[in-house]
């Protein structure tokens, strides 16, 4: 049984949206069928319920995937701009319809090893990781932080 195949109690209360549990269970209190055609009219219910749920569920996973692989794309259409800039020594370009500028942003901390960094450089809770603010500091003041390093951050702003 489906839910197009469910008597017409059930259709109605299939289709309400103000549904709480204690309007749901006083509206099935209401019905007056025996006990296994109320429960196989639930089940049936239950059924079309969670293959929604699943379908809504693998949409959801399609849409972040879908995400993902455009911000991916964004950020490769991006670097190519920005090496085309880079490469031909353009720090702005107006084109018919946009503004590109190649900008630094802030470098990204790069931790190539937690078990190489110096104690100071690393946070102690109920685990250790390192102190990525405080290895920023110390690699962007000069000094040396064995088991990290900066790697720049280039970007094109586009308007």
């Amino acid at each position: 049984m489906n839910l197009f195949e469910l008597n017409d109690n059930y259709k109605t209360l299939a289709s309400r949206d103000d549904l709480d549990p204690t309007i749901l269970k006083d509206t099935l209190e209401s019905i007056k069928d025996d006990r296994k055609t109320k429960l196989d009219n639930l089940a049936s219910w239950a059924d079309q319920l969670k293959s929604e749920i699943d379908f809504m569920e693998d949409k959801q996973r399609s849409w972040k995937d879908e995400i993902i692989y455009r911000k991916n794309k964004l950020n490769w259409i991006k670097k190519y701009i920005t090496d085309v800039l880079d490469d031909a020594g353009i720090k702005r370009m107006t084109t018919e319809n946009h503004l590109l500028s190649a900008r630094n942003f802030k470098a990204s901390t790069i931790i190539d090893s937690d078990n190489k960094l110096p104690d100071k450089f690393k946070i102690t809770e109920t685990t250790t990781k390192p102190d990525k603010q405080a290895i920023y500091q110390a690699l962007k003041a000069g000094e040396e932080v064995p088991g990290a390093h900066l790697k720049a951050n280039r970007n094109t702003v586009i308007k």
